[in-house]
């Protein structure tokens, strides 16, 4: 079985450290939510804790921005093309149908390409859309309260429990995706261990594969 490395370490250590946030911040967020933010005092630990959540997060997105738009090798893996518009309803099929018939996925992950045409689309809704504006309403938010009005402050915060929901949606569909590799943990543990491993169906020839390491600086990706 072919080992291929997929996940360099400071995105591997990225994609934890930010697991961890958006959980965290999920879950201050729900009491929050539950308890109503003027009700609170302003040392409660949960909205102290949420608010570092959010600067943490805003924190690790800086990193991902820097390391991945900085550099042509891991930047194409995110920009979406003609071609990958046209895969959009084929991968969809899949998802929906084909694979719980055992057809194989119409994108082939490759240094080239690694991610399909969903992908592409939720990794940049969430990079360039979402935790932006779940920053931008929570700064807001949290420095300006008592000078807004009431109509902009409750637009605001409308905003940020919309976005939230939908962040929310987004980790329970990326936990399920998690699980559609070679076997139910396969893509867990090549985000712990970096390789990814090809079952001998892709293999050319299973009885001389070999490791194979490829260059952090040809795959450097989450």
């Amino acid at each position: 079985m072919k080992q291929t490395y997929f996940h360099s370490l400071p995105l591997r250590i990225w994609h934890w450290i930010n697991g961890f946030i958006i959980i965290m911040l999920i879950v201050t967020g729900f009491y929050l939510r539950l308890q109503g933010v003027a009700a609170l005092k302003p040392h409660d630990p949960f909205l102290l804790w949420h608010k570092r959540m959010g600067f943490a997060m805003i924190a690790t997105a800086i990193f991902w921005f820097i390391y991945n738009m900085s550099k042509e090798n891991t930047r194409r893996h995110y920009r979406i093309r003609k071609r990958h518009l046209k895969g959009i309803f084929p991968q969809i099929e899949y998802y929906l149908l084909s694979i719980f018939v055992g057809a194989e996925n119409p994108h082939k992950a490759s240094n080239d390409d690694k991610y399909n045409p969903l992908q592409k689309i939720a990794y940049n809704s969430i990079m360039f859309i979402f935790l932006p504006v779940q920053a931008f309403t929570g700064i807001l938010f949290m420095s300006f309260s008592a000078s807004l009005s009431g109509n902009i402050i409750g637009l605001l915060g409308a905003i940020h429990v919309i976005f939230a929901y939908l962040l929310v949606l987004y980790l329970i569909v990326h936990l399920y995706m998690a699980t559609l590799g070679d076997t139910v943990f396969s893509h867990t543990k090549a985000m712990i261990v970096g390789y990814k491993k090809e079952s001998h169906e892709k293999m050319e020839d299973e009885n001389n594969s070999i490791p194979v390491k490829i260059s952090p600086e040809k795959n450097e990706l989450p």
